[in-house]
């Protein structure tokens, strides 16, 4: 039997299940300028691109620099990580890290001569971030500082610099929007480090989870996911507009099997279940999101 293509050295490493993180938010923005009658399709596919290279590029940094730290062993209970287990030569998982990062600024070039310095800014720390979440000394990741990152560049951020290199305006409505992602995107986040604490503790790595215990990061589970869900009210209250986007709210419904197996399945094949769901959950909303700010637009 041919081994599955998902089963590929690569494609593990890539890690697909954690690319909703960088689809979702870039989808919101680019529906909501399409919605205000301001889509640009160069500037969407461009940012769509950018994203996803900075996400693959964390992705395999996150690889690297863990097994180099220590923080992945054979006793990890999450997906297998391709430098730790031998698949590929760290060498190369570093050199592709940095190719996509490398990929990310260029897709940004463009973005930043169409909408100028602040977006030279938000892309320099976009990527800056991604490679310091587990480079460097003190990396974000082993700060605790990782789950405050993820939320503010793969939420307001993104939502906004969508938005803004299409439209070149802004709405705060759209910065408002941009929470959910970073709320989901955090939960993923939050479930990823509620399954390797022991390891991480053991290596050093003190995310919140180990700052502060299991029942912590279940319980940060559970706010980020009702302050996603009820998000689209709060974008409401400002445009008194876009009724539709409440349909990204039904998605708390699906979200209960998630949060109840997020607090009983403290085993590794549980937890990496509920982060596929997750994943699943923040693609689901972005996308009923987009439907009802685009459908309900005047």
């Amino acid at each position: 039997m041919s081994p599955k293509f998902s089963d590929s050295p690569w494609v593990l490493a890539i890690r697909p299940k954690t690319l909703p993180a960088a689809i979702a938010p870039v989808l919101i923005g680019t529906a909501m300028a399409f919605g205000d009658g301001l889509f640009h399709a160069p500037s969407a596919l461009a940012c769509l691109a950018a994203a996803l290279c900075i996400q693959i590029g964390t992705n395999l940094a996150n690889d690297y620099f863990d097994f180099k730290k220590g923080a992945d062993t054979a006793e990890r209970q999450g997906p297998v990580r391709v430098t730790q287990a031998g698949l590929i030569k760290p060498e190369i998982v570093l050199a592709a890290a940095i190719a996509f990062f490398v990929l990310s600024a260029l897709a940004s070039v463009y973005l930043i001569e169409r909408a100028g310095f602040w977006i030279f800014v938000i892309a320099s720390a976009s990527i800056i971030s991604g490679v310091l979440y587990t480079a460097g000394p003190k990396p974000l990741g082993y700060l605790g500082l990782g789950d405050l990152f993820v939320f503010i560049f793969f939420g307001p951020v993104a939502v906004a610099g969508t938005y803004y290199v299409q439209g070149l305006e802004m709405d705060p409505a759209v910065i408002v929007a941009g929470l959910a992602p970073g709320f989901l995107s955090a939960a993923i986040l939050a479930v990823n480090n509620l399954r390797d604490i022991d390891t991480d503790r053991r290596a050093g790595k003190l995310t919140l989870a180990v700052r502060f215990g299991r029942s912590f990061a279940m319980s940060e589970y559970l706010f980020c996911i009702m302050a996603a869900v009820l998000t689209p009210y709060a974008v409401y209250l400002i445009t008194d507009d876009h009724q539709g986007i409440a349909a990204a709210s039904l998605t708390g419904f699906w979200a209960i099997s998630s949060v109840k197996a997020a607090f009983t399945h403290l085993d590794g094949a549980g937890l990496n279940k509920v982060l596929a769901s997750t994943g699943r959950l923040l693609l689901l909303y972005s996308v009923l999101f987009s439907l009802g700010w685009v459908l309900c637009s005047r």
